[in-house]
């Protein structure tokens, strides 16, 4: 009975949270315009065989600008009392973060596919079973960053605040992914460095799906990161509307 519950109001939660983008898709055209200028001004730099290497990067690159920053509209429901109304209902706090993040999951998968068919038209290459392990990779860790980020929008309820730490935490994790430039061009002590930061392992084994390489690192290194970003999250949630 209780499963039951969290279902389905996770499917509320979820469903209140996808009628605005279906009822306006704006947000999914603009979420693919940064990706596919990547794509079409900086892709052709690489040659014929980069694209093998780039296009896997710019989908975890995607993810990282796509969920880190979903916490910003969480937070006009904060400031107008939206979410001080949902403590009196018995809705689970479970489904007020999945419901959210299940829609910001569902987007990325969208963007992601529509990204790697219009990468085809340069010269990538991907196979139906590499594309669909490649975007269950995308949404793993689209629900790790995206718990995170709405449980980071609830403490620091400031847009300012939330920008600030994101500014100062996702470009630096992002530099050290090698999500632009592989780190093994770069020092040891670089290469070293970018080996502690999980998504690194995260964009290995997103580049090994599409070129035959091992990704069983990347994929623990995923689970992990949800493990860890749901875990936050629903502790948040419970802690700030208790």
């Amino acid at each position: 009975m209780l499963d039951r519950t969290i279902l389905g109001d996770t499917w509320l939660v979820f469903s209140r949270a996808m009628l605005p983008v279906l009822r306006n898709p704006v947000a999914v055209v603009f979420g693919l315009v940064q990706p596919l200028l990547y794509l079409g001004l900086f892709g052709p730099l690489l040659g014929d065989t980069g694209w093998q290497w780039f296009v896997p990067g710019l989908l975890v690159q995607m993810v990282l600008f796509g969920t880190a920053y979903a916490g910003f509209s969480l937070m006009p429901e904060v400031r107008t009392g939206v979410m001080e109304r949902l403590r009196v209902t018995p809705v689970s706090r479970v489904a007020l973060l999945v419901g959210r993040v299940g829609k910001d999951v569902v987007l990325l998968v969208v963007q992601g596919l529509l990204i790697m068919l219009a990468a085809m038209l340069f010269g990538f290459r991907a196979s139906a079973g590499d594309i669909l392990l490649g975007l269950g990779l995308v949404a793993l860790l689209g629900i790790a960053i995206g718990s995170a980020s709405y449980a980071l929008a609830l403490k620091t309820k400031l847009e300012y605040v939330f920008a600030s730490v994101l500014s100062s935490t996702i470009v630096p994790l992002m530099l050290l992914s090698g999500v632009l430039l592989p780190m093994s061009n770069g020092p040891k002590w670089l290469y070293w460095l970018s080996r502690v930061n999980p998504l690194a392992h995260v964009v290995d084994a997103e580049r090994s799906i599409f070129n035959t390489g091992p990704v069983l690192l990347g994929l623990v290194s995923a689970a992990v990161l949800v493990l860890a970003g749901v875990f936050y999250g629903v502790r948040t949630f419970h802690r700030e509307s208790a």
